[in-house]
């Protein structure tokens, strides 16, 4: 799952370095997340979150096996 995040977002940004994807997981959920260059913070939320929302909806999309909640935080 951190390399399907890495790859959505590294064509997006200007820093593709920064980018840091790290996982918490707890009983019930796995959440993901997602550290970029402060400068790039604005390409990957997008107009109005719409960027941020594509990358969820592929994350969500392609979860584990798992019976884990997946979440993914962009910081």
């Amino acid at each position: 799952m951190k390399q399907l995040i890495e790859s959505v977002v590294t064509p997006l940004v200007d820093f593709p370095e920064d980018i840091v994807v790290s996982l918490k997981e707890e009983e019930k959920k796995l959440i993901y997340h997602l550290t970029v260059n402060e400068k790039d913070v604005g390409k990957i939320i997008g107009k109005n979150g719409r960027i941020a929302k594509a990358i969820r909806t592929v994350v969500y999309a392609a979860k584990s096996d798992t019976n884990k909640r997946v979440y993914l935080d962009i910081m």
